[in-house]
């Protein structure tokens, strides 16, 4: 096989030596448009588990650029001068310019070519690599092979909002740091950390308004940098800063649809690029290389096979390392909205803003910065609401939250999930089995499925609804059995489901039409737009009789929901259900007064949702779902969220449940793990409004890191909750307490014997953990070197 490879990076290269070493007799060629010697930037950074991956895969190599490592196994948040540190995390840096060299000798070793100061024209690869079997495009993140191809590869490339200038210093740091300055014009975020001796990498980043109060627009690279060595004086402690075409930019966010066209395959940042602030591009395009020799050396015969298998290998490891690198990028971006936060509550975030960290995690790798942590959060609960966890330490999850006259055991809820199974609107005895079982499972709320204020506002016939004497009884039924033995408070979500309306069971074909004609209703939304263009009926535009015929049918509910004992009532308006119809520009096309500017698209359900306030009991709380985002263009956007979370908020509501999506059969969401939990963190720093969140949250580690980091008050949690009723006290017994818990007394007996066991296997997973964790890879002479940095700064 003949490889020509463009691009002489970490991945490029590291891609030459695999497939080299195990075929010798292949020819490998690199091609770098830049001279021998040459690199941007300072230093990368690898984890331990990365170098345990590259130690497997050629050794060599690893012996050769093992003792340039700076290790470190702390990051520290520094704040305005003041400093925590986390501990457990296990990071080695060096030079880039080390690194390529290393790669470059071992290529040489192994009789790899390489040519240096050799720009080639895209339009030229078929001809001057006729006799290629594969080329692969590594020339870096402006790519000018992926350009040139980019019909067939599909690139998307955004721009995201912060200015970013990546330069280095003579001050050495014994850990990853990372220094956070307020200024008169804003925040600066330094991104620190050491890679040889002598020489550390200082990305400065800020938003846009803080770049431009500075002036940096106007300055060039020595300006800015002896601006900054100013800012930073404190940090640098006399050093001062160097540049290596250190220009301010923002940063490109490149995904590509496909991977491969022809003979020719992209590699590293040409493919996709992941935010610094997790420090995975260089990671990325190595263990890309990785994969794609792998798949080169399987399918030698087949070019096709091996780039199929390459992408089969690595999207979905690519796509996740991205999703958590732009929710850390995000945070960066509006590292404001977390500023008046406590010392540590703040390093907590600083910690767990990209997902893959959680409470858990922490707990594993530094239990005293978790301990500190806890004891913040418990003083600041105190001061703020009377309610003294100290002594309990439950943890943040199990902590009370009290809204209004209610106040719930812990920040638990069951997400509100449709069971199909009512009968002319009413609660059956599967209701009362369902939700009384997670009832007494230990969570602090429960939510029920949504319910319908009149036969003609269901989604479907087996949605339950409120219209009448026999519903209220049943749903009274529920309430009073879950109430009995002092279990979770239970939320009822009302809700209309306009154009979505009138259609099959969830487990039939969700969204279409009942199969029989003569079972369907008429169905009314803000506009006339058909969910399925061509199949879903046309609604009515809904007029103002009709609003008040629906108001009305809303008001008559919420005094049942409330002479039945609702705890908490919830106004649905999100998921593209009537009120959500009035919200989103892409289903509200009116031209009257409830249509055009958001202020005008939330009229009716704000109406609505005062006519509600009024009946309900004052001392009961209410919250209001909303749709945070569409995830289709044209849709709802940021600034339209707040305005409608303000407007709910100044009516009385007091919990906004924030989720996302399904407004249009079109959208395109970005899924992962916790991946709607920045549309409630949002809105709960920048507005100040109490919040649930949802989407994708099965561990309650991940509940506790959203409840200690003040991403929203309580966490909605679904799909375990179906298949595991006692989810919540189960999570109780993991972390051996007992606060915040109701156990039914014919219980209580299993509930001893569980947090017994439970104690055990903690214990166990725990110690296996810690005899999994990657290996130190730090050596005699980084240790050396650590400690002399640590004297120097203490002398």
């Amino acid at each position: 096989m003949k490889i020509e490879i463009i691009g002489g990076g970490p991945g490029g290269l590291y891609l030459a030596i695999l497939t080299k070493k195990a075929r010798p007799d292949w020819q490998v060629a690199v091609h770098e448009q830049n001279r021998e010697g040459d690199t941007f930037g300072f230093g990368v950074v690898f984890s331990d588990d990365t170098l345990d991956e590259f130690l497997s895969r050629d050794p060599e190599s690893y012996a050769m650029i093992r003792d340039r490592f700076a290790y470190w196994d702390d990051i520290r948040i520094v704040r305005s001068g003041t400093e925590v540190r986390c501990g457990g995390n296990g990071f080695a840096g060096c030079a880039r310019l080390a690194l390529l060299e290393v790669l470059f000798a071992r290529c040489r070793q192994l009789g790899v070519a390489l040519s240096f100061g050799e720009v080639i024209d895209p339009a030229e690869l078929s001809t001057r690599f006729a006799d290629a079997d594969v080329i692969v495009a590594s020339d870096g993140i402006n790519s000018r092979i992926r350009t040139h191809f980019a019909q067939a590869f599909q690139p998307e490339v955004r721009l995201m909002a912060n200015q970013f200038t990546w330069m280095g210093s003579t001050r050495p740091l014994t850990d990853f740091t990372y220094f956070f300055r307020e200024t008169p014009h804003g925040i600066i975020t330094a991104h620190t950390y050491q890679y040889e001796p002598g020489r550390s990498t200082w990305i400065f980043e800020t938003d846009p308004a803080t770049w431009a109060g500075h002036g940096f627009a106007g300055m060039g690279e020595d300006e800015a940098a002896r601006y900054l060595e100013g800012v930073f004086a404190d940090e640098l402690q006399g050093h001062g800063l160097i540049t290596n075409r250190s220009l301010w930019r923002n940063f490109p966010r490149v995904e590509c649809k496909a991977w491969s066209h022809g003979n020719i395959v992209l590699l590293g940042d040409a493919k996709a690029t992941a935010h610094y602030s997790i420090g995975s591009g260089t990671k990325l395009a190595m263990e890309c290389a990785i994969a794609l020799a792998d798949a080169l050396l399987a399918h030698e015969h087949d070019v096709g096979a091996a780039f199929a298998a390459y992408e089969a290998a690595r999207r979905t490891p690519v796509e996740i390392t991205q999703h958590n690198a732009a929710v850390s990028l995000a945070w960066f971006e509006h590292v404001r909205r977390s500023w008046d936060m406590p010392v540590m509550q703040f390093a907590n975030v600083v910690m767990s803003r990209a997902k893959a960290i959680t409470y858990d995690n922490l707990l594993l790798r530094d239990p005293d910065f978790v301990d500190a942590v806890d004891s913040e959060f418990y003083d600041t609960l105190l001061a703020e609401t009377g309610h003294d966890a100290r002594d309990s330490r439950p943890t943040p999850m199990f902590t009370p939250l009290t809204l209004r006259g209610l106040t719930l055991a812990n920040r638990v809820v069951v997400s509100p999930m449709a069971q199909y199974r009512a009968v002319a609107g009413e609660f059956t005895d599967w209701h009362l089995m369902h939700y009384g079982a997670r009832a007494q499972g230990g969570a602090g709320l429960v939510y029920l499925e949504m319910t319908c204020p009149s036969a003609d506002a269901r989604i479907t016939l087996g949605c339950p609804g409120l219209w009448n004497d026999a519903q209220e009884a049943s749903l009274k039924r529920i309430i009073d059995f879950a109430h009995a033995d002092g279990g979770a408070r239970i939320a009822l979500q009302l809700g209309h489901a306009g154009r979505k309306g009138s259609t099959q069971l969830g487990w039939e074909k969700m969204d279409h039409p009942i199969a029989r004609a003569e079972d369907n209703w008429p169905l009314v939304s803000a506009s006339p737009i058909a969910w399925f263009e061509g199949e879903s009926q046309v609604p009515a535009e809904l007029d103002e009789a009709g609003m008040a015929r629906i108001t009305a049918d809303f008001v008559g509910a919420t005094e049942r929901a409330a002479r039945a004992g609702v705890d908490l009532l919830e106004l649905h308006c999100a998921h593209g259900y009537l009120l959500a119809s009035f919200l989103s520009p892409l289903t509200n096309l009116r031209t009257d007064g409830y249509g055009g500017a958001i202020e005008n698209r939330l009229r009716f359900p704000l109406e609505l949702f005062r006519a509600m306030r009024a009946v309900w009991p004052e001392e009961r709380p209410m919250a209001v779902r909303i749709s945070a985002s569409d995830w289709a263009e044209g849709g709802l956007s940021e600034a339209d969220c707040f305005a409608i979370a303000r407007g709910f908020a100044d009516a009385g509501v007091d919990l906004i449940d924030v989720s996302s999506g399904q407004t249009v059969p079109h959208q395109a969401p970005t899924y992962g793990r916790m991946y709607q939990v920045p549309f409630a963190e949002s809105l709960k720093n920048e507005l100040g409004v109490k919040t649930i969140c949802v989407g994708a949250i099965t561990e309650p580690g991940q509940v506790n890191t959203i409840i200690a980091c003040r991403r929203a008050d309580l966490v909605a949690v679904g799909r375990p909750h179906l298949t595991h009723p006692n989810w919540t006290m189960h999570a109780a017994a993991w972390y051996g307490t007992k606060r915040g818990l109701a156990v039914p007394k014919p219980y209580l007996s299993g509930a001893a014997q569980l947090w017994r066991e439970t104690e055990r296997t903690r214990e166990k997973q725990a110690e296996l953990q810690r005899k999994a964790k990657p290996k130190r890879h730090h050596t005699e002479r980084t240790l050396a070197f650590k400690t002399g940095v640590q004297r120097a700064a203490a002398e």
